[in-house]
Order: structure tokens, then C-alpha cells, then sequence
């Protein structure tokens, strides 16, 4: 080649070279989004990689259109199977919203106010506890009605879309007290969103779905979300898995409470209603201004409520948090619902005066992986579109030197209770501060030590503990915890974790009563067929414990008489949901443990399962499952079972379950040495033929 002209190539090499060039750059620069949308493949990645979800979709809308949006499988436990934009996830609580809407619209609509009370709406709805008669709608919208918690029978299956028996809730509430007086703290209760479902269909004379359905998903175009009634296509679900094995597909029957379907663009879409000013046209005149800006109130300071510079919680009406951290630092307002199936999860975050929101569904995995994840991918946002700077480091706990712990710090030291535990918390002069759990030996002891600030710092310094007295004669653990995952982000817990209380003191006889139980497993009887509690061994059963450090409790209840035993702490936030309401019941010849409404039969009165080659049983009166424990004799032995409609069965070891006919199919199963075997009917009387060889 001649020399001559290698310096003309190189400049037309250069120039094509930038001709090829440019146009990319030129778009990069123009797609202020990018690198959101790399962050989000990233982080979506890492959840269902590392962090135990199985897939996830995820979502963000800007101004009214999706501008990330992507589906993602683990690449090593989920076979391949169809997974796209418009795979239905199952989005549990995050359902919530979508009956605070229907009330909302109802509202507007001049047919409910909500400040009336509940029994205005609902004359069926009665309850032992008078103090029912003062819940008034607001409070089953902001978790402030006092009632107990969860009725959860029945509640969570597989195939069955057979909606809840609203004359066995109603029949349950009706026995049970109240927890506090209504209005007096807000702490998570899905019982209210029930009650909720109830209204719309009693004032608007439709089901709840026909509800959903008539005012919510089709005047919103929302084409891809569905109630367990809806009929759609559940290959379309996205595949769930337990114990290694693909479950059946997830039924919730209180839908209101748990039990939508949707895909991340429609709940994005959805979002659109909450904005300041909507985007999508559908959206503009859905909810009245008055009802929007009735939604973002802060609702949680209406009550009992710990001292907060940043946390995850802070009801609104129905929302988990109408001022989520760290969106609130820059004075930008972020509505978050979360939700958890016993196989889906979600969340929603909308940021109602940026046009912002974002939705995350998952099989598998945690909602609070789908909350970090949101935040990390709106604060992206903001920055890319200008509103904010930078992104804030993670929230820190102030740190401080270590110091004693004065006389007055020394004198909190006691028992302390929420509706999950009881612990022992000791304080020594040098200002270490030591909880012992007294309700379950496998939880290690926590260490924390006095600071000069006043606070117990633990040794990573990611909790502090302080205490609160009320001015009423109530002392409370406050606590501020960093909720951190690696590579995903990083936020706060604020909460009273736990009430201080003081031992019982219950007769000889009614002590020794309880005593006579302890350390029996109570197993469940009044799940159907295709209850999910039966598939696994922590969702079927229901230890009875006793324990010489905590006389006058079983377990984390206080005892009250020979029968009944009560969870009473009142700790808003999380600490205090679903208190526990323990009653004794003979019922046809045996004794049951009757928990809000699920039996439990003990194991001291099981029979051990027939040796012959053939036999046949029968469900018994009530209906109720039968079991059987099996033992050396069995070990080893091949099972097979001939059902009766719609029945199924249940194999356990000491550990799991090994064997669900409504997962498994009817299969045979060889049975373990000291395991149990359930066989579930529909009604009294089902008969079951079991074959052993």
C-alpha cells in the first residue's frame, strides 16, 4: 500500500468509525434510564440467585408509562417453564389496596363514611366484647380496630377457589374479646380487611370479585389482574415451589385480605390512581381529590405509636407506610404495600406527587427484598430525572462510647413479652444488657451494652434498644433495627418490640392443669383437603409448653383458667399482631385445642395407624381429619390409599412432611418409624381403605 495515503484511510477509518459510534452514544445519552434499568436486572438477579426467590417481576412507571420492566428466573432450582410481562403472580397483601379502593369509591359514592361504625354496615358482625360497637371503618383501614388478629382457617389452599365461610367468621368473632379499646394503636391485623370485603358486598349487593371486577380492573384496563373466582388461565401462574417439589397453584379465600392476581405493569397502572395528578387518562377521575388526599394521611400518629426518625411502618388507610424512609429525608412522600403468601410476594411503592411507582412480585423470596429493591431503583430515578442530587448513604445508628448503666436503667430489668415471645432481660452494673428468651431454647440470648447516649447498642451496632414508659404504668423495649441486605439495599424497623409484664399467679389446680399438657404437639383437624397447612409439618401442628421460669404462662400465653389462656400484650407496629386466643374444648369424647378457631387434636390422644394388610376408616363426626401415628412396626412399609371424593392424605416423619396426596398425588408412599398420617375428608363419615404390603 502506498505509504502516501495511509493518513487519508486513518481519517476515514476515523470518521466511520465515528459515524458507528455516534448514534449509540447519541441514544445513550438520550435514555436517561439505562442505567436504571441495569441496576434493576442487577438487583432482580441477585434476589433470585442468592436470596431464595424462584422468579420475580418487577415494574416502574413514570408519568403513565412502564419504563423498566422484566421477568427473571433462578437459573438453578426452576426448570424451565413459560415466564413473561404477562405471568400472573399471586401479590397477598398488596390485595389490601385494592380493597381500601372499593371503600374509597363507595365513599364517594355517599354509601359509606369512615367515621361510622362497622356495625352501621355489617348488623351481623357481633363480638363478646362490647367495645366492638366503637370500630368504626377508619380503624379496620388503619389497623387501629383492636380486634385480634388472623382468622386463618381454611385460608391459604391449593386448586380450591371456594371463597371463606362468612358464617364461621362471623361465628368465630363473636366469641372473641378485643385486644384494646378500638382507636387505640394501630398494629398489623388482617381481620379488618376481612370485615372490609364484607361491607362492599353488603352495601354494594355484588361479590367482591364482581366488585373488583365491575369498578376497579375494567374501567383501569387492568386486563391482567384476577381474583381467585375470576376465570383465567392458571398455566399462567408463575410456577410456586415447597419442600423442592412445584405445589399446585395458590388459592387465598378472604381475597380482600390476600388473594389477587396480578402482573408488576398492572399494579404499576393501579398505582396511577393514588397520584397527585394521574397520567393515564382512566385514572384521572377514579378517585376523588378528597379520598387521595385521605390515603396519604398519617394515620398511625391517631394512636399509640413509638417515637420514629425513619422506619418501613407508618400506617396510612391501608397502606403499610405513607412516609417511607429514605424518601422522606428529601421531603418526597412514598405510599409502600407489602405482601407475603406462603408463596408469593410483593410490593407496591408510589410516589404520588413524582408519578412515580413501582411493583415487584415474586415465588418465593420476601416482599422486604421487593421494598429494597423498589427504593434502591426510585431513587435511581429521581436522580436520572433531576429531582434529587444524590442518593442518601444507608440510614446509621449514632454511635457512642460504651458507659455503666445508672440505677434508674438497672431498674427496667424484667420480663418482657410480645405475641411471639417471652423474654428475661438482665442488666449488670457495667451496663451490659442480656435477653434471654424463655419461650424458645433454639433463640440465642441477645447482647447489647449502655452507651453514653442512653441507648443499648448491640455489638454490630445495627439495633438500639431503649425504654419508654407511657405515664400510664406500661414500660416498652423501643427499638430501632437496620434491616440490611448485602447488594440490595438497606432500611429501618421502628418499634415497641416488647411490652414489660409481670407473672400471673393462677391456682395450684389450674396451674398443674396446664402443666399436665406441656410438651404436647397439638396437631390440625379442621383443614379441608386442600388446605396448604397439611404440607408443611410448622403449619400443622402447635407445641403446648410449659416452663418453671414462667409460671402462670404456657408458651408466650397468659393462663386464665383451667381452659383458656390469652396472649394481652399491646405493642403497636408488628410486635403486637395476631394475639392469640387459646381455648380448651372437649368435643365428641376428646380434647381439642381450639386457637381463633383452628382445632388442634393432641398426640396423647392418637391411635397408632392399623397393622393389617387392609383396613378402612372413617372421617369422624364433625368432619374433622383423622390421625394416626405410626411406629416401628409400619417403618418400611408401602402405603396406598383408596380416597373418597375430593379427600387426600398426609405423611410426616419426625421433621417434614414426606407425602401430600392433594400435592403428590395418590401415590404410594412408604411409611417412616415415629411419624404421623393424617386422612382429611370433606364431611363426617368419608371413608378411606388403606393398603399396607
Amino acid at each position: 500500500m502506498n505509504s502516501a495515503r495511509k493518513p487519508l484511510q486513518k481519517l476515514i477509518l476515523s470518521a466511520l468509525l465515528f459515524l458507528v459510534v455516534l448514534p449509540g452514544t447519541l441514544f445513550a445519552q438520550s435514555d436517561p434510564y439505562e442505567a436504571v434499568r441495569n441496576k434493576a436486572h442487577t438487583l432482580a438477579t441477585n434476589i433470585v440467585e442468592n436470596l431464595g426467590a424462584f422468579s420475580i417481576q418487577y415494574a416502574l412507571m413514570s408519568g403513565g408509562e412502564i419504563i423498566v420492566s422484566d421477568t427473571l428466573a433462578n437459573s438453578q432450582t426452576v426448570p424451565p417453564f413459560p415466564l413473561d410481562g404477562q405471568t400472573f403472580y399471586g401479590i397477598g397483601s398488596t390485595s389490601k389496596m385494592f380493597t381500601t379502593t372499593a371503600i374509597m369509591l363507595l365513599v364517594d359514592q355517599g354509601k359509606i363514611e369512615l367515621d361510622e361504625a362497622v356495625t352501621n354496615y355489617l348488623p351481623d358482625f357481633v363480638m363478646e366484647d362490647q367495645r366492638y360497637k366503637d370500630i368504626t371503618v377508619r380503624m379496620l383501614l388503619n389497623h387501629s380496630s383492636g380486634l385480634l388478629g388472623s382468622y386463618l382457617v381454611n385460608l391459604a389452599t391449593y386448586h380450591d377457589n371456594a371463597t371463606f365461610s362468612r358464617e364461621l367468621f362471623f361465628k368465630e368473632m363473636a366469641s372473641r374479646p378485643l385486644k384494646a379499646d378500638p382507636g387505640a394503636f394501630s398494629v398489623y391485623c388482617n381481620d379488618g380487611f376481612t370485615l372490609l370485603e364484607l361491607i362492599v358486598e353488603q352495601i354494594s349487593n355484588l361479590s367482591f370479585s364482581e366488585f373488583i371486577r365491575t369498578y376497579i380492573t375494567k374501567p383501569l384496563a387492568l386486563h391482567n389482574t384476577k381474583t381467585p373466582q375470576d376465570m383465567f388461565d392458571l398455566s399462567n401462574l408463575a410456577k410456586t415451589y415447597r419442600l423442592g417439589k412445584a405445589t399446585p397453584p395458590e388459592r387465598l379465600n378472604s381475597i380482600g385480605t390476600g388473594g389477587i392476581y396480578a402482573t408488576a405493569e398492572d399494579i404499576c397502572r393501579f398505582g396511577d390512581i393514588f397520584m397527585a395528578s394521574p397520567s393515564l387518562p382512566e385514572a384521572r377521575t377514579f378517585l376523588s381529590d378528597q379520598s387521595k388526599k385521605a390515603l396519604r394521611n398519617k394515620e398511625y400518629l391517631r394512636g399509640l405509636w413509638p417515637k420514629q426518625e425513619a422506619s418501613i411502618f407508618g400506617y396510612g388507610l391501608g397502606w403499610d407506610s405513607v412516609d417511607l424512609h429514605p424518601f422522606k429525608e428529601y421531603g418526597i412522600q412514598a405510599l409502600v404495600k407489602g405482601g407475603d403468601t406462603n408463596l408469593y410476594h410483593g410490593s407496591l411503592i408510589v410516589l404520588p406527587d413524582h408519578n412515580l411507582t413501582f411493583a415487584a412480585l415474586t415465588s418465593g423470596g420476601s416482599s422486604v427484598l421487593n421494598l429494597l429493591m423498589g427504593q434502591e431503583l426510585l431513587l435511581s430515578t429521581l436522580l436520572a430525572n433531576g429531582t434529587i442530587d444524590a442518593i442518601p448513604p444507608p440510614y446509621v445508628l449514632e454511635a457512642s462510647k460504651r458507659s455503666q448503666a445508672p440505677q434508674e436503667q438497672r431498674s427496667y430489668a424484667g420480663l418482657y413479652a410480645n405475641t411471639t415471645m417471652v423474654v428475661r432481660i438482665v442488666i449488670e452494673n457495667n451496663g451490659k444488657l442480656i435477653a434471654t428468651c424463655l419461650t424458645d431454647e433454639q433463640t440465642p440470648p441477645q447482647e447489647y451494652y449502655h452507651t453514653e447516649s442512653g441507648s443499648f447498642v448491640d455489638e454490630a451496632g445495627k439495633n438500639h434498644l431503649t425504654f419508654v414508659e407511657d405515664g400510664q404504668g406500661k414500660l416498652y423495649v423501643h427499638m430501632v433495627r437496620i434491616i440490611e441486605v448485602p447488594d440490595l439495599g438497606t432500611n429501618v424497623l421502628t418499634s415497641y418490640e416488647f411490652e414489660k409484664v409481670t407473672l400471673p399467679t393462677p391456682s395450684v389446680h389450674t396451674q398443674e392443669a396446664w402443666e399436665a399438657r406441656s410438651g404436647a404437639w397439638y396437631y390440625a383437624v379442621n383443614e379441608g383437603p386442600s388446605s396448604q397447612s397439611y404440607h408443611l409439618m410448622l403449619s400443622t401442628r402447635f407445641l403446648l409448653s410449659t416452663n418453671e421460669e414462667l409460671p402462670g404462662f404456657v408458651g408466650t400465653l397468659r393462663i386464665i383458667d383451667e381452659q383458656t389462656a390469652f396472649n394481652e400484650v399491646q405493642l403497636p407496629v408488628l410486635a403486637g399482631r395476631d394475639n392469640a386466643l387459646c381455648r380448651i374444648v372437649q368435643k365428641y369424647g376428646k380434647e381439642y385445642l381450639d386457637i381463633g378457631g383452628s382445632l388442634f387434636i393432641s398426640e396423647r390422644d392418637m391411635e397408632a395407624l392399623d397393622t393389617r394388610r387392609y383396613s378402612i376408616l372413617a372421617t369422624p363426626a364433625g368432619g374433622y381429619a383423622r390421625w394416626f401415628i405410626t411406629d416401628s412396626r409400619h417403618a418400611g412399609k408401602t402405603m396406598q390409599v383408596v380416597l373418597p371424593e375430593s379427600g387426600a392424605f398426609a405423611v410426616y416423619d419426625g421433621q417434614e412432611c414426606i407425602h401430600y396426596s392433594t400435592v403428590d398425588g395418590n401415590i404410594s408412599v412408604v411409611l417412616p418409624q415415629e411419624g404421623k398420617v393424617v386422612f382429611i375428608g370433606k364431611a363426617a363419615g368419608d371413608l378411606f381403605t388403606v393398603i399396607l404390603t
